[in-house]
């Protein structure tokens, strides 16, 4: 069951996202709304919630993204606790081949 979204979110961001048409527009979208930092972070964590659905484990993680095991554990704790969305999305994607 889908989480209410607060009212004093605005949801307008939202309903743009969902209104892009393809990966070009949706990459030019994050560029011109995200700082490159935030983009990368946000491809970063993306990246550990892949991997840690594979079962890998932190070591690995931190060698192939660079990211820190707070940063690990943190996604973790999203796939773990959060909403579902992120897992979800993950096991709807065609699989990937082992990098």
């Amino acid at each position: 069951m889908a989480k209410k979204i607060p009212k004093e979110r605005k949801i307008d961001m939202y309903k743009a996202i969902l209104e892009l048409k393809d990966l070009d527009e949706c990459c030019n979208f994050f560029e011109d709304v995200c700082a490159v930092t935030e983009l990368r972070s946000m491809e970063q964590r993306f990246e550990v919630a892949k991997m840690l659905k594979q079962d890998k484990v932190y070591t690995e993680i931190m060698q192939k993204t660079n990211a820190s095991s707070a940063t690990i554990s943190r996604v973790n704790r999203m796939l773990n606790y959060g909403t579902g969305c992120l897992g979800e999305i993950i096991d709807r994607m065609p699989g990937d081949e082992e990098e």
